[in-house]
């Protein structure tokens, strides 16, 4: 067991049983030994590729959506650009390069990005020092009283989830739990309370899961409050679902493989699909109107990267396979076309925005 096993087995040999919430949160967040802390999760080398590590097509289109939603907004002064969970600044440094030739958008947009990895942070500074834009860093969201546009690429994946399970007794949370001397999973004695299980989930089948993510729907309802009182837009890619599943999504990924999620805590990442029904939900709560979710290969297409993709492999022919290859990978229903998808917050009265 890792040296974080054993803290967090000595945390529930102390307490108790601990949720697969607080499991996750020490497992990717623990300031010591926290995988976020202390890996740089991304590439060939890391953990897995995210889409824009794939193409800077990916960003350069993110970037082009920015720069048109600013433009339909009436290109609003000191607003600010917020990424969460920037990664190695790859998709930021990839949206910059495109916006730069759209007057005046660099002089009034302020980027923000959220990220609590040390290491990361300094690969986004490296990645970012020739930007020419204003950027500052913070921990978590903390953007109030300014016009905001936000992206939101594979990050509420990763933010904590409970998970509960249909028994005859009722829905059973799962429990992180000690046993032999090993961290193992099982459900609590008692059912949840049922005002914590939502009525769409009564046709589960016994053994069905429900996982939630309070920590995403609080997220999204505060960006939600901020756009709907001062405008903007948010824009969240991810795998996730859009309807109603009993399946369980908690996944544990290392050197492009999967393991099991209570393996060596703190070597690997854990991450869970995203709920798309509750965070538009969330989001609508907070008073926004929702755009999708649209599977992120129709997006993208919609957004033109047919047409990038062509004037690159025009400028580049010998990358041609390579170009053909990275537009396949992100927008091929087998691939991440369909399993990812597009959704868009936004303020009350906006128009539709691009690629929706």
């Amino acid at each position: 067991m890792t040296p974080l096993g054993e803290r967090i087995a000595a945390l529930i040999a102390a307490q108790g049983p601990i949720s697969v919430a607080q499991y996750m949160t020490l497992v990717l967040h623990d300031p010591e030994a926290g995988y976020y802390v202390t890996h740089d999760p991304f590439g060939g080398k890391g953990d897995f590729i995210t889409a824009p590590e794939i193409s800077q097509m990916f960003g350069e289109m993110l970037g082009a959506w920015c720069a048109q939603v600013w433009s339909d907004r009436g290109k609003p002064k000191n607003m600010h650009l917020v990424e969460l969970g920037p990664g190695r600044g790859t998709l930021m440094a990839d949206a910059l390069r495109a916006v730069k030739r759209v007057p005046g958008f660099l002089n009034d947009i302020e980027i923000v990005l959220v990220e609590s990895s040390p290491l990361l942070r300094e690969s986004q500074r490296e990645k970012l020092k020739n930007s020419g834009a204003r950027i500052r860093w913070t921990s978590r969201f903390d953007v109030r009283d300014a016009p905001l546009l936000v992206i939101a690429n594979e990050f509420f994946d990763a933010l904590p989830i409970r998970q509960y399970v249909k028994t005859a007794r009722g829905w059973c949370e799962r429990m992180v739990v000690l046993k032999d001397g090993k961290l193992d999973l099982a459900l609590a004695p008692l059912p949840a309370p049922f005002a914590l299980i939502p009525s769409s989930r009564a046709g589960a089948p016994e053994g069905g899961f429900y996982e939630v993510s309070p920590a995403a729907t609080a997220l999204c309802e505060e960006i939600a409050r901020g756009i709907a009182s001062h405008g903007g837009a948010a824009l969240i890619l991810d795998y996730g679902y859009t309807g109603i599943g009993f399946g369980e999504t908690l996944q544990a990924v290392g050197a492009h493989r999967f393991v099991r999620p209570l393996d060596e805590p703190g070597h690997y990442d854990l991450s869970a699909h995203v709920d798309f029904v509750a965070l538009a939900d969330a989001a609508r709560h907070g008073g926004a109107q929702i755009s999708g979710p649209v599977p992120q290969g129709q997006f993208l297409e919609q957004l033109g990267i047919g047409a990038r993709a062509k004037a690159l492999t025009k400028a580049n022919p010998a990358q041609a396979d390579q170009m053909a290859s990275a537009l396949q990978r992100l927008t091929a229903p087998e691939q991440m076309g369909k399993l990812f998808q597009a959704m868009a917050l936004l303020p009350p009265s906006a128009p539709r925005p691009p690629g929706f």
